[in-house]
């Protein structure tokens, strides 16, 4: 399916989103899919090469200008300096997408006390601290949506990713927190569950033999993209979802 046949969303032209960790992978492929929606796209990230090549290519596509802010959001002043740019240009969030992460393999025995406090901060702490950051321009206009990426390998029980796998599990106990402390302002929180998705990262992890063993776990033939994911954050941004949240939703080709 080629970009011009996928759906489109009125009710997102114009929306002010804000995606965490949007340089490359499916962070990429969701400022371009809602850039595609006529949002107003802006994106943090630490790699500043990359995000600016990104910026770059989308207004070479003429899709649209997005806004690139870099910030480190392991560090909490850094992330609410990052927060502050992005809602004085902007005026406001609409959408949150808490995309960032970390999914380096560690074994149980090598992990310390340092890796771990790192590895959450990337995972799962500032998620929490985006949306806090996020949240009271919600409420200014009674509407808003958050979007927490989790991921598969923690209900598969993956090797070498207990710290990884642990705050990602975390990440679906708070959306399920968050839609219940703040479901009467109007916002909605969901999660979006991807299987194994095809970019550059995870190929690094993937030999043939690994790839196909990915396929073969699938219902479905195929290795899922970044547009797949996009596809399903759209729907959850978008006023169609406007009853749904607290819930995850998967995307990962009946991967078990």
């Amino acid at each position: 399916m080629s970009a011009t046949e996928r759906a489109i969303y009125p009710s997102l032209s114009g929306r002010r989103v804000l995606v965490t960790g949007g340089a490359t992978g499916i962070g990429a492929g969701l400022v371009e899919a809602f850039l595609r929606q006529g949002a107003e796209v802006f994106f943090i990230d630490i790699l500043e090469e990359e995000a600016r090549a990104l910026v770059a290519r989308l207004e070479s596509e003429s899709l649209g200008d997005c806004v690139f802010v870099p910030g480190d959001l392991r560090d909490p002043a850094q992330l609410a300096a990052a927060f502050g740019k992005v809602l004085s240009l902007a005026g406001g969030l609409d959408v949150l997408v808490n995309n960032a992460a970390n999914d380096d393999r560690h074994a149980f025995a090598d992990v310390t006390a340092a890796y771990w406090d790192e590895h959450m901060a990337v995972n799962l702490r500032h998620l929490f601290l985006a949306a806090q950051a996020a949240v009271p321009s919600m409420k200014r206009q009674s509407r808003g949506v958050i979007l927490n990426l989790g991921s598969i390998s923690w209900h598969l029980g993956l090797k070498d990713l207990v710290v990884y796998q642990t705050a990602k599990a975390g990440i679906e106990g708070m959306t399920r927190a968050l839609a219940r402390e703040l479901g009467r302002d109007g916002i909605r929180v969901n999660t979006i569950i991807p299987g194994n998705v095809q970019t550059p990262r995870q190929m690094k992890w993937y030999d043939t033999a690994g790839e196909s063993g990915i396929i073969a776990g699938q219902c479905l033939d195929g290795r899922i993209q970044p547009h797949d994911v996009a596809a399903l954050a759209l729907f959850l941004a978008s006023d169609d979802a406007r009853m749904c949240t607290a819930h995850s939703y998967w995307v990962d080709a009946g991967w078990c």
